[in-house]
């Protein structure tokens, strides 16, 4: 299964400006490895994987952090989320208990989320495919968050997620080989550069599939 997806809509205007120029849609083009020939930083902890196959996802952050296994916030953040938003989960460091599974990814469709990040695990894990909402994590797990409060828990604050800090709205870029998150200024910066660099690809696998001498072919 393929999964492509990107921002729809805005949320109370909120987006406007960070779509300008057309970035959500370059964005969703892009490949993302490209972008990593060009920068360093934003990059997740690769550990943090699709739990589909085929997904690529482009979208704002709405984040959440959890503590103490507080199943609340959770809801809390699934309220907040808008049409091509990406959920991103601080588990504060747990990665035993899972906060996402069926009820929270049909939840999550329902308020158009193009995905959801998790560093931590997640559950439920057949039923999150049968979703085809792309859920990125570290695993899976029967254990879960629980119907606790906990005063360190918050919505659409500055997250930690795979060593990277996330903030809301900032972009959010997954595929199979992993996830990038950028600010959208260093989103826009990059893209042309990136783009540019996958449009010269081809003509490089092709003269490469031709045998040309690789000497000619390759900066050394």
């Amino acid at each position: 299964m393929s999964t492509v997806s990107a921002v729809s809509g805005v949320h109370g205007g909120e987006l406007g400006e960070a779509l300008g120029g057309g970035l959500a849609e370059g964005l969703a083009a892009v490949s993302y490895p490209t972008i990593g020939h060009f920068l360093e930083d934003g990059f997740v902890d690769p550990a943090i994987l699709s739990l589909l196959d085929g997904v690529k996802v482009a979208g704002p952050a709405v984040t959440v952090r959890i503590a103490e296994n507080d199943a609340y916030a959770m809801n809390r953040a699934l309220l907040a989320l808008y049409p091509g938003a990406v959920l991103v989960v601080d588990m504060s460091g747990d990665h035993r208990h899972a906060p996402v599974g069926a009820v929270t990814a049909a939840a999550a469709t329902a308020q158009g989320a193009a995905g959801v990040v998790v560093d931590g695990v997640a559950t439920d894990l057949l039923e999150l495919r049968a979703t085809g909402l792309p859920v990125f994590a570290r695993g899976t797990s029967c254990l879960t968050t629980k119907r606790v409060r906990s005063a360190g828990s918050a919505v659409n604050v500055p997250v930690q997620c795979g060593g990277v800090q996330v903030n809301p709205g900032d972009w959010v870029l997954g595929d199979d080989n992993g996830v990038i998150v950028l600010s959208p200024e260093a989103a826009a910066a990059v893209l042309g550069q990136a783009l540019a660099s996958d449009a010269a690809e081809p003509a490089l696998l092709a003269r490469i599939a031709s045998g040309e001498p690789l000497e000619s072919v390759l900066a050394f």
